[in-house]
């Protein structure tokens, strides 16, 4: 399910600033998954999670959380997928390559940053918590309601942000192909040469 956010400018730049910053704390943990092998998101915490928060103390605890999770499951389909070159077990001594995010990268929000209830959404911003009118359908509100909320994600294209709610117990997709999202960057420690 997509809802659209009616921004105004001052809430726009609000929004993009979290997504930078969000993007930037990512950016942080790329050397750290990549240098220690290590994206277990419990594990990945207990590593870098003080790190973290000390150099991004406006984005405050759960985001930080929130960037890790981002990472981890990012990590998953660059280092784990089978499609994907860079799987580890096609070639577990090979170097990992650094992930990187764009500006544009999503971010995440959970039960603790983002909220729903009759119809408003309240979520949070490095300039505090930020409210919109849904104006859902009954059929969405019901949604919200009796369906377990998986993922929610924060985005933008050129009409503006918009809010991307994925819903079910569902294990994730277990795709054979690898599509890289565009705003995930893979810098590949070993540039392939191309034959001439």
């Amino acid at each position: 399910m997509f809802i659209r956010l009616n921004a105004n400018p001052a809430q726009r730049e609000s929004l993009a600033r979290l997504q930078a910053l969000f993007a930037q704390a990512c950016n942080q943990l790329g050397p750290i998954v990549r240098d220690t092998r290590c994206w277990n998101r419990v594990a990945l915490h207990h590593l870098a999670y003080r790190k973290l928060r000390d150099s991004f103390p406006e984005l405050g605890a759960q985001m930080v959380c929130n960037a890790i999770y981002s990472v981890c499951r990012s990590a998953r389909l660059i280092y784990q997928a089978p499609a994907s070159p860079w799987c580890i077990t096609k070639n577990p001594e090979a170097a990992l390559p650094l992930l990187q995010f764009a500006a544009s990268a999503p971010v995440y929000f959970d039960r603790h940053t983002l909220n729903i209830r009759q119809g408003k959404l309240s979520m949070f911003t490095l300039d505090g918590r930020m409210r919109f009118e849904l104006g859902l359908a009954p059929a969405d509100e019901t949604r919200f309601i009796e369906e377990k909320l998986k993922e929610v994600l924060l985005t933008r294209d050129e009409q503006g942000f918009f809010l991307a709610f994925s819903f079910g117990d569902e294990p994730e997709s277990k795709n054979q192909s690898v599509e890289l999202p565009e705003y995930l960057i893979v810098v590949d420690p070993e540039p392939k040469v191309l034959a001439a």
